[in-house]
């Protein structure tokens, strides 16, 4: 330990320099996927019925348990069939995955095809079982 703290301060610049590229790469990262909504912000929507909920898991996935009234893209399939949800285009759409890893690329897919009120289900349907919500099974 003492070492690192010898070295930080011999090459407080090179330390200074990383810090800051790491900085730069989690703000970027963060920003990338556009933005995120809580559960219970999604569940205030869904609601309110200004939401339209697309889960990009597999159909495996899918019917082992989805948020009520969700519908199932595949996101391999995505760029295919998005012409099902131009219907949706003047509500807010939630894209929902497992974990909330990979539904960062399906907002920028439906942004590219001019989809502008798209957000993405903070933690994925993880963080919707974790907040112990309700979960329609087929």
């Amino acid at each position: 330990m003492d070492r690192l703290f010898e070295f930080v301060i011999n090459h407080y610049i090179l330390v200074s320099l990383f810090a800051a590229f790491l900085l730069a790469i989690v703000v970027l990262e963060s920003r990338r996927g556009g933005a995120k909504i809580s559960a219970q912000g999604a569940i205030t929507l869904i609601n309110k019925d200004e939401a339209f909920v697309l889960d990009i898991r597999d159909r495996k996935e899918f019917n082992e348990g989805r948020i009520t009234g969700s519908v199932n893209i595949p996101l391999n399939s995505l760029k295919s069939r998005v012409n099902e949800l131009s219907k949706h285009k003047e509500k807010q759409i939630v894209v929902v995955d497992k974990m909330g890893q990979h539904s960062a690329m399906a907002v920028k897919q439906l942004n590219a095809e001019g989809f502008a009120n798209v957000v993405r289900l903070n933690g994925g349907i993880a963080d919707w079982k974790g907040s112990n919500l309700p979960l329609v099974k087929k």
